[in-house]
């Protein structure tokens, strides 16, 4: 992790946290599942309505190339309570790797750790070492067992739920009437959370599980969206609607802030764990499964192209971020830990393998520090319907505006220019090989400072099936 000493230069300039103000700022991390990058209207949808989202936007900084750390769920979240990539924490994938019928394919997948290692000292005990009020509500996917439920990891309050819309179950059980919509329930938490902790600063981590199947929603807002004309992709009215849930859910947030007059005082950051479920029927994959679509970028959910790992990023935080404002920089998943560290003065006591964006966020986008190339391990396989795959075995790196993407079967590697082609339609790989060949070496020559497990030679047996249910798109959260 490079140290980004202009950090304190751009707070003090500010008048931001470095000041003489009486507490740390607040932090609000509001992250959807499985919403893709152009899900919400200010990132391009003409068929899904997000005023709250769009709004916070115009009141903050809104990142075009932010990323998570993973294809899906599980390895993002790791990521972000980590601070670390996969590797360092052995968590790549969702489930152990007979999720899918690997055996039928020329490599075995390296295992996958299910969940947060317990030595992990995670950014919620950093922030609550650093003398913050900390909470979860929502999806946690990192253990639930007692030992590794986010009640032992640095929350001192915690309600974790995942699975279903309606007719939820909660860790710990909690009562609630009947027919109530997980995302309003999560929402109704997190308001109080705040309200009872007004006077001190806090960490909340506000985790949906929508947008994620089961696509369910309120049949009043779904009612909102029958009728209108499909745009670029969007159809769904369902899944609409569990768009806007998660958009009323921002704006009670933000509103709930505004009331209690700590606007100033709270930082608001807003994205998703992975991209969106769709885009898949352009790369030959069969597109039953689309509930939405990723276009102009390449792919979506489970695939290290752009529609994958590229996700919206809006960030608020009154009178510190200049209103209205968008940057191009890149950040990913791994940069939240030493950005809030350095927001609330928290120690790591770990390695951190990302890099504060802190400066980014207080100049609008106009300062942007140098940072480490961004990457990704993917040592497995993510299944789709009638035996086709998400993705085989892959890696990936980014450095300013170039990728790579390495599929470890064929040995190939792809190279794209993210500025001029965002939607990875033009591999210059062929044309460029010295640019190719130099990022490439960058690529292995990560993995092994990391150790990094490579998947190994396997016999393929056409025969095999999956050995555990949910290797579906349906089953991988």
């Amino acid at each position: 992790m490079r140290a980004i000493t202009a950090g304190v230069l751009a707070v003090l300039i500010l008048g931001g946290v470095a000041s003489a103000a009486d507490r740390k700022p607040n932090v609000v991390f509001i992250l959807a599942d499985d919403l893709g990058y152009t899900d919400v209207a200010c990132y391009g949808s003409r068929f899904y309505r997000t005023p709250n989202i769009d709004h916070m936007a115009t009141e903050g900084l809104r990142l075009t190339d932010g990323y998570t750390c993973g294809p899906n769920c599980q390895p993002t979240r790791a990521t972000l309570m980590s601070g670390q990539y996969g590797p360092r924490t052995g968590v790549y994938t969702v489930g152990s790797i007979e999720r899918f019928a690997w055996r039928t394919r020329p490599l075995r997948p390296a295992d996958n750790v299910q969940k947060l290692p317990l030595e992990t000292y995670t950014l919620a005990q950093a922030m609550k070492d650093a003398g913050y009020a900390t909470a979860h509500f929502g999806k946690w996917h990192l253990g639930q067992d007692d030992a590794h439920h986010p009640l032992k990891r640095g929350f001192d309050e915690s309600i974790v739920s995942m699975g279903k819309h309606f007719d939820f179950e909660t860790i710990p059980k909690v009562d609630y009437p009947s027919g109530e919509y997980l995302a309003d329930f999560l929402t109704d938490k997190a308001v109080d959370f705040i309200a009872r902790n007004k006077e001190r600063p806090f960490f909340l981590a506000l985790h949906h599980f929508a947008v994620h199947a089961p696509h369910n929603a309120k049949p009043e807002v779904i009612a909102r969206f029958v009728g209108t004309k499909p745009e670029g992709g969007h159809h769904d009215p369902t899944y609409a609607a569990m768009i806007a849930s998660v958009d009323e859910s921002v704006g009670r947030i933000i509103k709930t802030i505004d009331d209690l007059g700590l606007g100033k005082d709270t930082l608001v950051v807003f994205t998703s764990d992975n991209g969106g479920v769709g885009g898949y029927s352009r790369e030959g994959i069969p597109a039953g499964k689309e509930i939405t679509d990723n276009a102009p970028l390449r792919g979506g959910k489970g695939m290290l192209y752009e529609g994958g790992i590229r996700v919206p990023y809006v960030f608020r935080w009154t009178g510190k971020i200049p209103a209205g404002t968008t940057s191009d920089r890149p950040i990913n998943s791994v940069d939240l830990y030493p950005t809030l560290l350095e927001l609330g003065g928290g120690q790591a006591k770990s390695k951190l393998d990302g890099s504060s964006y802190l400066p980014l966020l207080l100049s609008g986008g106009r300062e942007r520090p140098d940072r480490d190339p961004m990457y990704w391990h993917f040592p497995g396989y993510l299944g789709a319907s009638r035996g086709h795959w998400r993705t085989t075995p892959a890696g990936a790196i980014r450095d300013g505006d170039w990728k790579v993407v390495e599929f470890f079967e064929t040995n190939k590697v792809e190279l794209y220019n993210l500025r001029d082609d965002p939607g990875e339609k033009h591999d210059l790989a062929a044309e460029q090989p010295d640019k190719t060949k130099a990022l490439h070496a960058k690529l292995v020559a990560w993995r092994k400072a990391v150790n990094a497990p490579m998947p190994t030679p396997h016999k393929p047996d056409p025969n095999a099936v999956a050995k555990k249910k949910g290797g579906g798109e349906d089953g991988d959260e």
